[in-house]
């Protein structure tokens, strides 16, 4: 699966000034999107498809995510260039209008000034001196309007670049859920108990509850492996790539507030688990949708809720990146659906995931456990 996108990654944000960031991010998407591309090539089993195509998925919402900023910063600087010279009409009207009663060639008593000779001089002067801030402005103006003209071709190329990794993303999205579904090779620690399990949720009406009882939906357990995440703590990676929209103990609009994060991603974003971790539960409960719970270390739990696709089962033991499921909402299949100002905004992010980590079954801020400062 040869990618085409990075090479545009590449070299896009660099045509514009103001985007060092945003081609740094692309360059870097670039680099990851090719090893991970190279990674799925050479990749044979179940468990390496898997990997390369959770390592190539990530790269591409990396890699788009810089498109989409540089996107947005070409239809602002368009936008901007376009204002700055519409209110300059009058003076672009004159400035024509000086530069083509200069280039045209006058008669001889067209050159006599009234005052004779001595305002001939002087005329001549003041021309001499007029004529490099007319030249000069005129120069500013033809750039600005080549700008125009470069950032538009810009944006109609990103454009349908964008809309091209889309394509690719939604396949490789595809890809993943196949092999996901032909994998058997996992570890398990339990078998969980359906019928225990059902009793635990029937029964619990707060998530405090659910998550005390959890020790009791399982059979066969076998004694994890001592994991210790001191050290880690702080400078876990977030399961997704997204913009914190709700930090801990902040009411939505409702008022209701609650001790994790609300993070928000765009549609159909990959979840990967922040660090090896075995599946405590995972399936509807509350009123908080599909709910992965991980259990990192003793003690230590990691609740993830608004998953529309969950892939491991309750039990299994997964190893850090390991993909946990996609968020819901629907992708933009056409060129409508992307629009330069909406995009890199936040307003394209529509899926929300929260993040609740519990300790000893007190929950703690997950800033304090995660690296938030990122921009997905």
């Amino acid at each position: 699966m040869r990618l085409p996108i990075a090479a545009f990654l590449l070299c896009w944000p660099l045509a514009l000034s103001a985007q060092n960031d945003a081609a740094d991010q692309a360059r870097a998407a670039a680099a990851a999107l090719e090893e991970a591309s190279a990674q799925l090539d050479r990749a044979e089993s179940a468990r390496d498809r898997v990997r390369a195509l959770t390592e190539t998925i990530q790269a591409f919402e990396a890699g788009l995510a810089a498109t989409r900023a540089g996107l947005r910063q070409a239809a602002i600087s368009e936008s901007q260039l376009t204002q700055k010279l519409a209110s300059r009409e009058g003076e672009v009207a004159q400035l024509i209008g000086v530069l083509q009663t200069l280039g045209t060639e006058g008669s001889p008593v067209q050159l006599l000034h009234p005052a004779g000779p001595t305002g001939t001089a002087r005329a001549g002067m003041l021309l001499a001196e007029l004529t490099p801030a007319l030249n000069q402005r005129a120069d500013a103006l033809r750039t600005d309007l080549e700008g125009v003209r470069t950032l538009r071709a810009l944006q109609v190329d990103a454009a349908q670049r964008l809309q091209d990794g889309l394509t690719q993303l939604q396949a490789a999205r595809t890809a993943l859920n196949q092999a996901m579904a032909n994998r058997t090779d996992l570890p398990t620690r339990f078998t969980e108990d359906p019928v225990r399990t059902a009793i635990l949720i029937a029964s619990s009406e707060t998530l405090d509850g659910f998550a005390s009882g959890l020790s009791e939906i399982t059979a066969d357990e076998i004694e994890p492996i001592a994991v210790n995440l001191d050290g880690q703590v702080g400078a876990l990676p977030l399961p997704a790539q997204g913009l914190i929209l709700r930090r801990a103990g902040e009411a939505d609009a409702a008022g209701v507030t609650r001790p994790g994060i609300i993070l928000a991603t765009r549609p159909r974003a990959i979840v990967t688990t922040p660090t090896a971790a075995t599946v405590r539960y995972q399936g509807p409960l509350l009123d908080l949708g599909n709910v992965v719970i991980l259990e990192p270390q003793a003690d230590t739990l990691f609740v993830l809720a608004g998953l529309d696709v969950v892939y491991p089962k309750t039990g299994e033991v997964l190893a850090a990146g390991t993909p946990l499921g996609l968020m819901g909402g629907e992708t933009a299949q056409n060129g409508g659906g992307l629009s330069p100002l909406r995009e890199g905004t936040g307003t394209d992010r529509t899926e929300t995931l929260y993040i609740e980590v519990r300790q000893n079954n007190t929950p703690e801020d997950p800033e304090a456990w995660f690296l938030t400062d990122e921009d997905g």
